[in-house]
């Protein structure tokens, strides 16, 4: 076990890891325990009631955060056509279909989203090796694929966040940065939540929402009373 440095005492000793948290406070004390030289991001951790070695217990999903994710977001877009067109005036700084499966096979990688029209997955599946392995592959059930290439550009830019459960059931996802007030990045965490209940496949069975953990890039993690969320998230 790793000797723990004076700065990550301190902050250990700020949190209770035994106490359930109010969302708010939980999220103030995430805040105010991050304590690096750069904005660190608020991610949370949910541990689902699922069994991610049955495929009919996968969860996977996209979340368009209220308050976004506080990171500028650079889209490559496969379309062609007034479907390309679209996709660039929605902002994708990458457009194209051969060309840019070219490009990419080349190095540029330049991008953290792709999004393809249905038909240019013939030319996205060639870059399988490359996208897969970085989490980019286009896929339908996240809306990456999709005849709606500007509306899945303008999801990107706004904040939209893409998940799916681990080998241990446990969903990761950045909600914001410490640079938000507590009440957006409980407002954003509340969005996931609720579309995360959405996705409770139908053979899960007991408690779904086992555990809601959040933290700072740096800093520990706090556990929240999810019954101090609002509306669907709190079911």
């Amino acid at each position: 076990m790793m000797k723990q440095t004076k700065r990550q005492k301190a902050l250990a000793g700020k949190v209770n890891p035994s106490a359930l948290y109010a969302a708010g406070p939980a999220l103030a004390l995430v805040c105010e325990c991050a304590t690096a030289k750069f904005p660190e991001s608020v991610d949370v951790a949910v541990r689902l009631g699922v069994d991610p070695r049955k495929s009919d217990q996968m969860v996977r999903g996209a979340t368009v955060l209220p308050h976004g994710t506080g990171k500028a977001v650079r889209v490559a877009v496969f379309a062609q056509g007034d479907k390309a067109d679209a996709a660039t005036a929605a902002g994708a700084e990458l457009v194209g279909f051969e060309d840019l499966a070219e490009r990419i096979k080349a190095g540029e990688m330049n991008f953290d989203v792709v999004i393809a029209t249905p038909d240019a997955m013939r030319i996205v599946g060639q870059l399988g090796q490359i996208l897969g392995p970085r989490g980019l592959m286009p896929n339908p059930k996240v809306g990456t694929v999709t005849p709606d290439v500007a509306g899945a550009v303008r999801n990107a830019k706004q904040g939209q966040v893409r998940y799916r459960t681990d080998k241990n059931g446990i969903v990761h996802c950045i909600i914001g940065k410490v640079t938000f007030t507590p009440a957006a990045l409980q407002e954003n965490l509340e969005a996931l939540m609720a579309d995360l209940r959405k996705l409770k496949p139908a053979t899960a069975k007991g408690t779904y929402f086992k555990k809601i953990v959040v933290s700072s890039t740096m800093g520990p993690g706090v556990s929240i009373d999810r019954g101090t969320l609002s509306g669907a998230a709190a079911q």
